[in-house]
């Protein structure tokens, strides 16, 4: 018998999931209240790498890199190949990180090395680097244009028989799961920073906070991409030059109230330290905004099964889209009950009335 499966959330783990759900022969029908990629997906810096010290996330984010190259070429989808750079300007904590995550790295098989500031400067003249105190850089890293990944997924899921269904929002409800009174065998809510109130609507709570981020587009040269891990902002090539951001504001936010526009002093913060990194760049801004991310208490995502037959993907700390591909692909076999549960992912290890600041994913522990 043909499973059925309700997906809510059209960003890139939604239409990932059903896409790999139809595919796999379920009768997927997916729900989302805009357009494909409206909301956080179509905001994301498209940063796409797999230098993770801890070794669930590594797995995940090297599947995901596999799957963006195989994915590349396809319509208007393409995985820009280039080197993930990050480094410290001052000794301590964040110095200290950089050169034990990357020994960690390696150990774990991912293609990631120590540089000097020397090596940096030799290999990116563009970067000022008198300053850094510690680097490293992994390879298997790119960066691409977010909406047209999820463009992408969404055309593959209707090629395999999923219906999309947009502009229409979607009630769910339990006992059975049900969207907006159709039932279903499964629902997966993948709602992005709706997926909260989603799922509180449905009776039931959830640790989740919409934070705000920003970012911005500049001219300038050609750039790695790079984290400075001491001023918490990165960078990254663009058609246009360059785009960076950060610009992370440690707070719940609405996300149907919260300002999309960024604000103007991350946009003068942002072109000082821009300035200040490519000492030689002609910069100017071309547009700038500001899109959510979801923190969770220990800033590992939900993943999994919540209630029989309802299950949820998010919580992703600013690191959805780079792991969309892995992250909606483990989901969907989960649904369909073909692989076990990713532990610390597990949603239920949760109430979902537990207290929490937010953390960006960048926080140090």
């Amino acid at each position: 018998m043909t499973e059925s499966v309700a997906v809510v959330g059209g960003g890139a783990v939604g239409v990932t999931a059903a896409y790999d759900l139809a595919r796999r022969g379920a009768d997927v029908t997916l729900y989302e209240r805009d357009e494909v990629a409206a909301e956080s997906t179509g905001r994301a810096a498209g940063l796409l790498y797999d230098a993770y010290a801890e070794d669930v996330d590594a797995r995940i984010a090297e599947r995901a890199i596999e799957r963006f190259k195989a994915f590349s070429g396809e319509g208007d989808f393409v995985f820009e190949r280039a080197p993930y750079v990050w480094f410290a300007t001052e000794p301590g904590a964040a110095a200290d990180a950089i050169a034990r995550d990357a020994d960690e790295m390696r150990a774990q098989g991912l293609d990631v090395e120590r540089l000097t500031p020397a090596d940096l400067a030799a290999e990116y003249p563009a970067l000022r680097t008198d300053d850094i105190t510690a680097a490293a850089v992994a390879r298997n890293a790119g960066y691409t244009t977010p909406r047209a990944y999820a463009d992408l997924l969404a055309a593959n899921a209707r090629e395999a028989g999923a219906e999309i269904r947009e502009g229409t929002p979607a009630a769910v409800a339990l006992d059975p799961a049900r969207v907006n009174g159709t039932p279903y065998d499964s629902v997966l809510v993948a709602a992005g920073a709706h997926t909260k109130q989603v799922l509180v609507d449905a009776g039931i709570r959830v640790p989740l906070k919409p934070y705000r981020v920003q970012a911005l587009v500049a001219s300038g040269p050609d750039v790695p991409l790079f984290w400075d891990a001491n001023r918490d902002y990165y960078a990254r090539p663009h058609a246009r030059g360059v785009l960076a951001g950060d610009g992370t504001q440690r707070r719940e936010f609405d996300p149907d109230t919260y300002d999309r526009t960024a604000d103007d002093e991350f946009v003068r913060e942002t072109l000082d330290r821009l300035r200040y990194r490519l000492p030689d760049a002609d910069l100017s801004v071309e547009r700038a905004w500001a899109g959510l991310c979801v923190a969770t208490p220990d800033r590992n995502p939900l993943l999994g099964e919540l209630r029989d037959g309802l299950f949820v993907a998010a919580g992703w700390q600013g690191h959805g889209f780079m792991r969309a591909p892995a992250t909606g692909e483990a989901i969907a076999e989960q649904v369909l009950g073909e692989r076990e549960g990713i532990a610390p992912f597990d949603p239920t290890r949760f109430t979902g009335d537990e207290p929490f600041e937010v953390r960006s994913g960048s926080d140090p522990d």
